[in-house]
């Protein structure tokens, strides 16, 4: 099985290349922030902790995350692999996966980073927030306080992954079919050694 994260801090087109992957790759999307939007909209006692959160700029609790993605793993026994995208954002939650992925017989294959500096991904976040109504995506203090949460968290998780020898980093800014195909380069890479 093919288990990805993609890493990248909001607005890095983390989303973006994970559907052309899941084209390509047939692989499984697990979006946290997919899934806790999906239970905002259901309007769920989960989904509306997250939502005041998120309103913030704060992370939802490990726990939760953690159980939402062992359903879905559950879910899908028969998939070739999963994307990781938007967890694990932190050491602590990079250990819990690997705890996770471990009790399923499974693991991470690598971490994918998406490069990209502060000020374009203000932009892109602004941009998006005019297209998908996402309302933190519209706030530019909002999206600096996201930008400098993920800086801060996310960092060390980087470190955790190069710890084990399953971290590439690439440039995120450029066209979409060239950071695609430099994904893919990696992803060949990992499938054949495994």
């Amino acid at each position: 099985m093919l288990n990805l994260v993609l890493f990248g801090p909001p607005g890095a087109g983390k989303g973006t290349q994970s559907q052309k992957l899941i084209e390509k790759y047939g692989l499984i999307q697990l979006s946290t922030g997919d899934m806790l939007r999906s239970e905002i909209a259901q309007g769920t006692t989960l989904g509306l902790e997250a939502q005041a959160l998120m309103a913030e700029g704060k992370l939802v609790p490990d726990a939760v995350v953690i159980g939402m993605i062992s359903n879905k793993l559950d879910a899908n026994r028969d998939a070739v692999g999963f994307i990781f995208d938007g967890f694990p954002r932190t050491v602590a939650q990079a250990e819990a996966l690997d705890e996770l992925l471990k009790s399923k017989n499974e693991s991470i294959a690598g971490m994918i980073a998406l490069e990209v500096d502060d000020e374009e991904l203000e932009h892109r976040l602004l941009l998006r927030g005019k297209s998908s109504g996402r309302p933190d995506d519209a706030n530019p203090e909002v999206i600096r306080k996201r930008i400098k949460e993920y800086n801060d968290k996310t960092t060390p998780v980087a470190d955790f992954y190069r710890n084990q020898n399953k971290f590439t980093s690439i440039n995120g800014i450029g066209s979409v079919e060239g950071i695609f195909d430099l994904i893919c380069a990696i992803i060949e890479k990992l499938r054949n050694a495994a």
